[in-house]
């Protein structure tokens, strides 16, 4: 039953990811058409600081709710006024020092702007709760539907504002008809509604577990934040958009994976958290079918990065291949971090998951200040050098939480790498042909889909078979 529930949920939240994804990134070539590069700059440096503000109202009180055996409607209730509050009281900071962040990137119109942005910060807060109960009940075909619906009317609004010449409002205002769209459909769908209920001990339980999960993402977030930042500070414009855009094409497959897996997994395991047993088996499944799908994807593309980046965006943009190609590399191991992270929260762990953290943060310091220096793609490099570290750090305390070590994660990864790149390496000896962009593209879309399949059949990969197996039955 289990693995019926994760897998359509998985389907369903992976559905909703790429529909949205799909849908943005088709809008955002419409409004870049219509608004100027200044009007994007301009929202790219409010939204730094909402993103980090949004994961002080959503990430640790939501997760709480997830991890928690048996929630009931006092529970849900409590962390809904809490985080309400807190939305209203974080929203209360930005207000007061959006004249300062004007003054400090010398733009006085970001004022106004990030205070009128920062109001979606309540909304979230109440979306953060519904999104938590969607997922105690994997009931994530409720999501597909208020993301694809307020993804699309969204767009709809903010490209009707942009062709009435309202610049930069046009994004703002369809941030924010996003998240009150999103909001209200998930209101109509679901029956877990706001009341007036409070408990302080419910308070005390879910935060004492939620504080840790919110200190671990703001980390993340914060450093996130900062890479934008530095290359901003040190190098052009046009290199950042460079970085940017060569991390865009991966990020679309291993953002929507990643987070299709830590949206479902993490639900699912924690009603599992006293199993250590069940924890460890379903842990390994999650990262051998998700190695065997993600890797290939990723490593496929930074071989054929180039013909992607010329029939897309053309040859202004050939600067961000070997961007592209350097990020594909680290992304291929995003779910193996990913899963081993999931199960240390489902564990109650967030105690371990913030040690992690600040073992991490130190490094990325390191090798982004070592790289800063040097050169964009250095920064880039290190970037995915200190992925794959990331990797390995979290692979470590599961072997004390639930007894899965090094030698067995390698195990279960290690058949879709070695298929991957040897697949990788016959894709991109086709590049040497020198054909056409378009042929080439096509020429080895196919070979490397026919190369890992009959590897897979060959070799007799249990994930193959596995997966195989699933889509049959359904």
């Amino acid at each position: 039953m289990d693995k019926k529930r994760f897998f359509s949920g998985f389907i369903w939240k992976f559905s909703e990811r790429t529909m949205s994804q799909l849908v943005s990134f088709i809008v955002s070539i419409i409004l870049a058409r219509i608004l100027s590069p200044h009007d994007y700059g301009v929202v790219a440096l409010v939204n730094v600081f909402i993103i980090i503000a949004d994961v002080f109202v959503t990430s640790g009180f939501s997760s709480s709710l997830i991890q928690k055996k048996e929630a009931n409607a006092t529970d849900f209730s409590t962390i809904f006024w809490c985080s309400l509050v807190f939305s209203i009281f974080i929203y209360g900071i930005i207000f007061a020092t959006s004249p300062w962040i004007a003054t400090f990137y010398h733009n006085d119109q970001l004022t106004v702007i990030l205070r009128v942005f920062a109001l979606k910060l309540p909304i979230s807060a109440f979306n953060s709760i519904q999104q938590a109960y969607v997922s105690r009940k994997l009931a994530f075909r409720k999501i597909f539907v208020s993301t694809s619906t307020a993804t699309i009317f969204s767009g709809i609004v903010g490209i009707g504002f942009a062709l009435s010449g309202w610049g930069v409002w046009a994004l703002v205002i369809q941030y924010i008809v996003n998240a009150i769209t999103e909001t209200m459909v998930l209101f109509l769908q679901i029956p877990w509604k706001p009341s007036f209920l409070f408990s302080s001990s419910s308070a005390k339980e879910l935060l004492g577990f939620g504080w840790k999960v919110l200190a671990t993402e703001l980390l993340g977030q914060f450093f996130n934040q900062l890479r934008s930042l530095v290359i901003g500070r040190f190098y052009t414009a046009a290199d950042l958009a460079y970085y940017n855009r060569g991390q865009q094409f991966p990020n679309i497959l291993s953002n929507n994976i990643d987070a299709t897996i830590s949206s479902v997994l993490f639900p699912v395991m924690a009603k599992h958290s006293d199993d250590v047993e069940k924890l460890k088996s379903m842990v390994r499944r999650s990262i051998r079918t998700s190695t065997y799908l993600l890797m290939p994807l990723m490593l496929g593309m930074a071989v054929i990065a180039k013909p992607i980046i010329l029939l897309i965006l053309t040859k202004k943009w050939i600067a961000a291949v070997p961007f592209m190609q350097c990020l594909c590399v680290s992304g291929a191991f995003g779910s193996v971090s990913n899963a081993n992270m999931q199960v240390i929260k489902a564990s109650g762990r967030s105690d371990v998951l913030l040690k992690l953290e600040l073992v991490k943060k130190p490094i990325y310091v390191v090798f982004l200040l070592a790289s800063i220096k040097i050169s964009v793609f250095a920064v880039a490099f290190s970037m995915a050098t200190y992925s794959i570290t990331a990797t390995l750090i979290n692979m470590f305390p599961n072997k004390s939480v639930i007894g899965y070590s090094y030698r067995e994660q390698f195990i279960d990864l290690f058949p879709a790498l070695g298929l991957s790149t040897a697949m990788a390496v016959i894709v991109w000896s086709i590049t040497l042909l020198n054909w056409n962009s378009l042929l080439t593209l096509l020429i080895q879309v196919m070979v490397g889909a026919a190369v890992y399949v009959g590897g897979s059949i060959l070799f007799k990969m249990e994930s193959f078979f596995y997966v195989l197996g699933f889509l049959k039955n359904k």
